[in-house]
């Protein structure tokens, strides 16, 4: 659990390049792999998408996603209620655990939307 997540976003990236450095050709590939699913055109919209991945990341208590996915669905134009409601549908899915990873979520939510613009 994070205290301030534009900070620990902000941590998680300076990691992730860290570990992109050590290893290097897995770390390529798999942005591409997050290229070819998050940023290519298809049926689904980078929103949608996005929202996908915060209601997984809830459901896997995975905190770096909540901070990567919550920020993007809202540079991707999600609005609150939408999370709220990307939320709910974890907390379903997940039971208990993803209750206080979805308290998580909502969180993110409040730090992050008075820094992130839509695109």
């Amino acid at each position: 659990m994070t205290e301030n997540y534009p900070d620990f976003y902000a941590e998680f990236r300076r990691r992730m390049a860290k570990l992109n450095r050590a290893i290097p050709d897995t770390m390529k590939s798999f942005g591409a792999l997050h290229a070819a699913t998050m940023s290519q055109k298809g049926a689904l919209d980078r929103k949608t998408r996005e929202l996908i991945a915060v209601a997984i990341g809830i459901s896997v208590r995975c905190d770096g996603c909540i901070a990567s996915h919550v920020r993007a669905a809202l540079g991707a134009g999600a609005t609150r209620e939408e999370i709220l409601d990307t939320i709910g549908v974890a907390v379903f899915m997940g039971g208990g655990p993803a209750t206080v990873y979805g308290a998580e979520a909502l969180q993110a939510v409040e730090e992050f939307e008075q820094l992130v613009t839509p695109a």
